[in-house]
């Protein structure tokens, strides 16, 4: 069995030798930038986990594991120009590098860079992996415009949050684990139940984000707590104290995300009192930890020995085991 770090410089070397049509540069610069600037690469880590959850000869879905990582590093760069953010993983971001026309467009074609990568995928189960790509592919963008309307809508309701964040986040997770699987000749159940632990997993990673931004430690996270906040951005906490704060609680905190002058700091000390007073944090962790839990109980039912299972569970016990 293959463990994180070999799986994690495969991704890596894989990313390094993807050929580019160098007609143009300027267009493929950017492209090469991106890719380099690291990351968890836990898409692409995880499709090959799950494809050796079958197989030892995971070769086959090398490419299609690139692929994803490449997609993902696409829906970032346009991302980062919808919230105009200057920054990305401790590197200026693409549009802020060069400029917005040159990340539209560079970001374009990293997303047929990655159906290139996923037409990789052997001609036996093609098919089936590329639909499970592009449905992925719809909703990751059905997500991200529902984020959008969020923030201008006075009132997002905690299902309609789940729902953005399973579009957002969670289903390109769940993808890449069940894309892994089907190359690995998973049977149709298993590949099913691959996809459900990935999802569930998506969504107590995105939760448990939402509380790092909030109650997270700067010195263990590497980020200013709060920022959030003073973007106003409809995150669980938010979201959840919007639902339970009465009366006065409820007029103050409307007030100070109603993009109000207030000093940033006494902004984000005065809402994270109102959270403490709703007991947000205990709330939003019970939820975080019951998907979790199905998460686990997902791939328990995964028919293969435990034995092989044990990358997987160990991965996922790192990325939510991660402590406020």
């Amino acid at each position: 069995m293959y463990t994180h770090s070999d799986l994690k410089e495969v991704v890596d070397r894989a990313l390094v030798n993807l050929s580019y049509n160098t007609e143009a540069p300027k267009l493929i610069d950017p492209v090469k930038y991106v890719l380099s600037k690291g990351g968890k690469r836990l898409r692409p880590v995880m499709a090959l986990m799950s494809c050796n959850l079958f197989t030892d000869k995971i070769d086959d879905a090398i490419l299609p594991a690139a692929g994803l990582e490449v997609f993902h590093n696409f829906t970032l760069v346009h991302d980062d120009i919808m919230d105009k953010a200057p920054v990305r993983r401790g590197l200026p971001t693409v549009h802020n590098k060069w400029n917005e026309n040159q990340a539209i467009l560079s970001g374009d074609v990293m997303a047929f860079i990655a159906n290139e990568c996923i037409l990789q995928a052997p001609s036996s189960c093609l098919l089936r992996v590329f639909r499970v790509f592009n449905k992925a592919a719809v909703e990751v963008c059905v997500g991200q415009q529902l984020d959008m309307d969020f923030e201008k809508a006075a009132i997002v309701r905690e299902c309609e949050y789940l729902r953005m964040i399973e579009l957002k986040t969670a289903v390109l997770l769940a993808s890449s684990v069940k894309i892994g699987a089907i190359i690995g000749g998973a049977e149709e159940k298993d590949s099913d139940l691959l996809y459900e632990f990935g999802k569930n997993l998506g969504l107590a990673f995105q939760i448990q984000d939402d509380m790092l931004d909030v109650w997270g430690d700067v010195k263990v996270f590497g980020k200013t707590s709060g920022g959030d906040i003073v973007a106003n951005k409809k995150t669980l906490p938010l979201v959840k104290a919007l639902e339970l704060a009465k009366g006065s609680k409820l007029k103050e905190l409307q007030k100070l995300i109603s993009g109000s002058t207030i000093n940033p700091d006494e902004k984000i000390s005065r809402v994270k009192a109102i959270f403490e007073e709703l007991d947000i944090k205990d709330i939003t962790e019970i939820l975080a930890y019951d998907y979790i839990n199905k998460a686990f109980g997902f791939l328990q039912k995964v028919n293969v020995d435990e034995s092989r299972k044990k990358e997987m569970t160990n991965l996922a016990i790192s990325l939510i085991g991660r402590k406020q």
